[in-house]
């Protein structure tokens, strides 16, 4: 059906799917102190607007909602529609605790009750 739309008719509908997948989506990417929305992410590569994309490149990160989930080195390849295509060079989960250096010992108190 859209192949019979006239090319501004389809260039608009494009337009509002994006809009509408960034106002559904809380996955956001942190650069410096701007948040920028996601229109996808996968374990390649995220897209977001066109209309809302800087000179991305290098360490950026990405949060679903406040919860930080990765760290990512990237470079921008390629435009998908009305968006740009990031794939990340190295992405990093984020870890919730301290990395642990040692064996922990199996009986070792969970926490410090006070008398």
């Amino acid at each position: 059906m859209i192949e019979f739309l006239p090319k501004d008719v389809a260039d608009e509908l494009a337009k509002a799917r994006i809009a509408q997948q960034a106002k559904k989506t809380r996955l956001r990417v942190e650069v410096g102190d701007e948040m920028i929305p996601l229109v996808r992410l996968t374990s390649t590569h995220f897209a977001i607007s066109k209309d809302l994309a800087p000179r991305l490149r290098g360490l950026v990160d990405i949060y679903d909602g406040s919860r930080h989930l990765y760290q990512a080195l990237v470079v921008a390849t390629s435009f998908d529609g009305d968006a740009v295509v990031f794939e990340f060079k190295r992405n990093t989960a984020t870890c919730t605790g301290p990395a642990l250096d040692f064996e922990r010992d199996e009986n070792a108190p969970v926490a410090l009750l006070p008398n």
